[in-house]
């Protein structure tokens, strides 16, 4: 008979095995392409890739302009070429470099026959930098352009072109890096590969959308196994008097239907929202309001959590090579906003509320592995991603992150604390802030899926209202001011009325609010 002693490296091995199998059987559910590794489409098979040699860093050459940092792909795997230069732009926010390798599996990938010279930096710089533009043979096309470190041609086995129908062209982002402040010359990155396009006005190639989105974009099963594991954790702060409803809860409760047609002769909404305006756009014409009566209002401007759920929308990204599932949240009203003058905290009259506020957090998955690579945390006209590693999870040691919504405006942060908007070398501010402590929110269980287009799924009738979510505020702002700054000194007076006039519309609150599908984010990535 064996002895315990000599069974315990068998009882380990079954013990982690069974932690890893656990940990992938709540996390990627397999079938299809979906966090398979890898993805084949039309005799090309695509990898995500993360080891890099660096080529050259281009320093800014002017004032007010940023660096970047080029790179190679190396170490690639036994049959798979890169398909351009990579490059991280060294500003606050920069991403690590993405990279797509490819290996053809059935005569989708060529070698081009030549390269052009486009651009090169300073030569007599210590790390001149080198742009060339592969030229492809009949049929094909570059994904992207290689930079290089000396002014030799790249040879022509250190990238590969694909088949023209397997790409399509796409609209660039913002340049990463331009020459100088004076230069049409400009390097922008593919959302699809992660190679760099560079010139006047680059040609900026994409995957063909439609042959990614039918192979490795998740199912309703994997989506669910995703929400489940990765789902965020919502902590209102603990004054929090205006918290989210769900739609029809605000429906129910008595918002009113305004149209530029009857103004006095508001309609109550349904609580699925089908005699709201569908489709179109945002022409003024409509909008909501609370209900007329006073004590009808107050119920409805604090909001009913126990009815709120998480409206989440499914969508792919970067060119089909990765998923978005962005968790929105419905909050009926948005309370004032509030500054931060030296060492007190003053309430700004009516400056900042308005009904009807959307806020929302995206994550980020990789088709490749099925892992969450970033979180968008809206933050009222922008907001910012952030790396999973620089998140907090509850409970500790799970993958499920914490999302702060600030006080009275709602905009969500990665963590609690404050932040001051516009903030001023003399210490004023409008004030973000967030803080541990009061209600929580757990959008994991708490959650509908209100639309992903490559599903088929069944987008609701209050999803099609394309008007305001509010009416606009007609308040006057320097009125409101008067009536919170008359015990402040003068030059306080000043700063504070400087900095709200400087405040963008979405923190004043003056628009009424448009809903999730008017956003810019809707059908393109987060601002």
């Amino acid at each position: 008979m064996a002895s315990c002693w000599s069974l315990l490296p068998l009882f380990f091995f079954f013990f982690f095995f069974s932690l890893c199998f656990h940990e992938r059987e709540a996390v990627a559910v397999q079938g299809g392409q979906f966090a398979k590794g890898s993805i084949e489409v039309a005799g090309v098979e695509l990898r995500e890739h993360s080891t890099f040699t660096e080529i050259v860093t281009a320093a800014p050459l002017s004032a007010g302009d940023s660096g970047a940092t080029f790179f190679s792909p190396s170490s690639l795997p036994s049959g798979f070429f890169a398909l351009g230069s990579h490059a991280q732009a060294h500003t606050s926010n920069s991403s690590p470099p993405r990279a797509l390798i490819a290996r053809d599996t059935c005569a989708s990938l060529a070698s081009p026959t030549d390269f052009t010279f486009l651009f090169s930096t300073n030569s007599t710089s210590p790390s001149p930098a080198f742009f060339w533009q592969p030229i492809p043979p009949p049929g094909y096309a570059a994904a992207g352009h290689l930079v290089t470190s000396s002014p030799q041609k790249p040879p022509l086995s250190s990238i590969r072109c694909l088949r023209s129908d397997l790409l399509e062209s796409c609209d660039p982002e913002a340049p990463i890096w331009s020459a100088k402040s004076d230069s049409p010359f400009t390097v922008h990155l593919s959302d699809s590969f992660g190679t760099i396009v560079a010139g006047e006005k680059p040609p900026l190639i994409c995957i063909n959308k439609s042959l990614l989105t039918v192979a490795a974009m998740p199912n309703l099963t994997q989506i669910t196994a995703l929400i489940k594991t990765y789902s965020p954790w919502i902590h209102f702060h603990p004054k929090e008097p205006y918290l989210p409803s769900s739609v029809s809860w605000f429906f129910n409760n008595g918002a009113l239907l305004y149209t530029n047609s009857s103004p006095n002769r508001p309609a109550r909404i349904d609580p699925p929202g089908t005699n709201l305006p569908q489709g179109g756009t945002n022409d003024g014409a409509y909008w909501l309001d609370l209900p007329t009566d006073a004590a009808s209002q107050n119920t409805v401007k604090a909001g009913s959590l126990p009815s709120a759920d998480a409206y989440i929308h499914i969508k792919p990204t970067l060119g089909g090579t990765a998923t978005d599932i962005v968790f929105w949240l419905f909050y009926p009203f948005n309370g004032p906003a509030r500054a931060k003058v030296e060492f007190f905290d003053i309430a700004l009259g009516r400056i900042g509320e308005h009904v009807g506020d959307w806020e929302h957090v995206t994550q980020r998955f990789s088709n490749f592995d099925g892992e969450m690579k970033q979180m968008y945390f809206s933050e009222h006209s922008s907001g910012k991603w952030v790396d999973p590693k620089e998140l907090e999870y509850t409970p500790v040691g799970s993958r499920r992150p914490a999302a702060y919504p600030t006080l009275h405006g709602h905009a969500f942060y990665p963590k609690a604390g404050l932040v001051l908007l516009g903030e001023m070398e003399n210490g004023i501010g409008i004030m973000d802030e967030t803080a541990e402590g009061g209600a929580v929110m757990d959008a994991g269980a708490n959650n509908v899926i209100v639309s992903a287009e490559y599903l088929g799924v069944e987008e609701p009738a209050w999803l099609q209202y394309m008007r305001e979510w509010g009416p606009k505020v007609s308040y006057d702002v320097d009125k409101e001011l008067e009536k919170v700054m008359r015990f402040l000194p003068g030059e306080m007076k000043k700063a504070l009325g400087d900095l709200v006039s400087s405040l963008p519309k979405e923190v004043l609150g003056e628009e009424g609010p448009t809903g999730p599908k008017e956003k810019a984010s809707w059908n393109g990535d987060e601002s």
